[in-house]
C-alpha cells in the first residue's frame, strides 16, 4: 500500500489543490493557481500537503501573525487579506490556521490528523507560542431552525451533538475559545460561523527567537 507522506507544498501542487479544493467546497469559491503560487512565495515553510504517491489528497496552509493585533471577531477575508497571506507577520508568535482539507474520500484514513501534526512541527520547530485557527461548524444547519450557534456549540462540547469538524479539533488537542460571527458569509452549512480555537505549545520559548529562517522540508 502507498505510503501517505506530506510535505511542504510545491508550485507543481497548485493546479491539483485548487481542483481538490472545489470539490470538498462545492459551496464556496475556490482558490486560483495564482493565489497558491502568491502563499508559497509569502510563506513557503507554513503551507504542506498529503499525498499518496502523486495525488494530491490534502492541504494545510498557514501564515504567522501577531495575534494581540487581531480581535477575536476577525473574518478570513481580514486575517488571510482574502486568501493572499500578505498579512504575513515574521515578528509575530502565532501560527494561524488559515485552511486544511482532504479529499472526503478519504475520510478516517488519519489524513487530517497527519496534517494537523505537520502543523504542531512546524509551530515547535519556529519556535511559536501557538497556533490559532477558525474551524466551520457544518453541522450547524441541521439545527439552525431550532437552536442558536452558541446553543449548538455548547451541546457538542457536551457529547449531546456530534459535529466532525470542532469534534476532530478537541480530539486534536485545541481548545474551543468561541464563535466568530461572519467568519465565512458564504459557509451556508455553518451559517458563516465558525469556533476559534488554539493549541499552545508547551516547547514554546519566550527568551529565545522565533526562527522564521525554518526551510521546512518533509514533516
Amino acid at each position: 500500500m502507498t505510503r501517505l507522506v506530506i510535505r511542504n507544498t510545491q508550485a507543481r501542487d497548485a493546479r491539483a489543490l485548487v481542483e481538490l479544493q472545489a470539490r470538498v467546497y462545492p459551496q464556496i469559491d475556490p482558490w486560483t493557481e495564482a493565489r497558491v503560487l502568491h502563499q508559497l512565495g509569502v510563506f513557503p515553510q507554513g503551507q504542506v500537503v498529503a499525498c499518496f504517491g502523486d495525488r494530491v489528497v490534502g492541504c494545510a496552509s498557514s501564515l504567522i501573525v501577531r495575534w494581540d493585533e487581531w480581535d477575536s471577531r476577525h473574518s478570513w477575508g481580514e486575517i488571510t487579506a482574502n486568501g493572499s497571506f500578505d498579512n504575513h507577520d515574521p515578528e509575530g508568535r502565532t501560527l494561524y490556521g488559515a485552511e486544511v482539507f482532504v479529499d472526503p474520500r478519504l475520510r478516517g484514513r488519519r489524513v487530517g490528523h497527519q496534517l494537523y501534526e505537520a502543523r504542531r512541527t512546524i509551530c515547535r520547530r519556529m519556535n511559536l507560542r501557538r497556533i490559532i485557527a477558525c474551524g466551520r461548524l457544518p453541522g450547524y444547519h441541521r439545527y439552525a431552525d431550532r437552536m442558536t450557534i452558541d446553543t449548538y456549540v455548547k451541546k457538542v462540547l457536551w457529547g449531546d451533538i456530534s459535529d466532525p469538524v470542532l469534534g476532530f479539533q478537541l480530539k486534536e488537542g485545541f481548545r474551543y475559545c468561541g464563535i466568530v460571527e461572519n467568519y465565512i458569509p458564504q459557509d451556508i452549512e455553518s451559517g458563516g460561523n465558525a469556533s476559534l480555537i488554539v493549541w499552545l505549545n508547551p516547547h514554546y520559548d519566550p527568551n529565545r527567537p522565533t526562527t522564521n529562517t525554518d526551510q521546512g522540508g518533509n514533516q
